[in-house]
């Protein structure tokens, strides 16, 4: 999505000068200093910034797990901002997709039952969820590991499977944390591709991230500083992955 084109779509998500203070031995930490930003329908942006910068404090935030101190977060129309934890909780099963580093999957339960845990949550059917993990799962490339165990699949498997399971309740937004962060050099790729190719059919994806080269698979890098937002980049040098694949060994095929 060019910068023009994200001017005129709505914003899925917003932040308006959104504060987080945290007491640390009775010392106040401002991680969060007046962060303002948007997440436009259908764009894919990733988050940067080093460790300490806010970034993970407004990944939780961005994700509903937390809520600011002061300022305002919009989600469609509403302000969510003082919600008590079980309306956040509500809200994000039903608008945000999570994938994080380290999977998060229950290892001895196979890879539809994984996927299906968002609509159990949500209580969705029996029958419907089956149809429904199914379907995510060949999304994502593992219609053949259905019934799998997560701990009989590789990391790169395995994270197909979270991202399969944050599609499943077809959200507003899928937030992944460093979701290569665990991953060999192909399978990260492969990760950053379904990313992509999932943003090209209009699903909003953001990356929350410390690696540039994984910040520029996204169109637009949002860079975080000492809890302030230091610079928005629209990304006219973009790392497509599909390229990235094509130019690696081909010894080390995907499963």
């Amino acid at each position: 999505m060019s910068d023009s084109a994200a001017s005129t779509t709505r914003a899925v998500l917003e932040t308006r000068n959104i504060t987080k203070q945290y007491r640390l031995e009775g010392i106040e930490v401002n991680a969060l200093r007046g962060v303002s930003i948007a997440i436009h329908e259908g764009e894919m942006v990733s988050i940067m910034g080093p460790s300490g910068s806010g970034k993970s404090t407004l990944m939780h935030i961005v994700g509903l797990l937390d809520r600011p101190t002061s300022g305002e977060v919009i989600l469609g129309d509403e302000d969510i901002s003082h919600m008590s934890p079980n309306e956040l909780a509500e809200l994000r099963n039903k608008h945000i997709g999570f994938v994080f580093q380290s999977f998060n999957l229950l290892s001895r339960t196979t890879a539809q039952a994984n996927v299906e845990l968002p609509l159990v949550y949500g209580g969705v059917s029996g029958s419907e969820r089956a149809r429904r993990a199914a379907e995510a799962l060949e999304r994502v490339g593992l219609g053949n590991r259905i019934t799998h165990l997560s701990n009989q699949l590789s990391g790169g498997q395995q994270q197909r499977v979270a991202i399969a399971r944050a599609l499943v309740n077809k959200p507003s937004i899928v937030l992944a944390d460093e979701p290569t962060g665990n991953l060999d050099s192909r399978s990260g790729i492969e990760v950053m591709e379904i990313l992509q190719n999932l943003n090209a059919q209009g699903i909003t994806v953001v990356i929350v991230t410390h690696d540039d080269r994984v910040a520029r698979h996204a169109q637009r890098v949002t860079r975080v500083f000492d809890g302030r937002v230091q610079s928005e980049e629209i990304v006219r040098d973009r790392v497509l992955a599909a390229a990235e694949l094509k130019s690696l060994p081909p010894e080390e095929v995907a499963g």
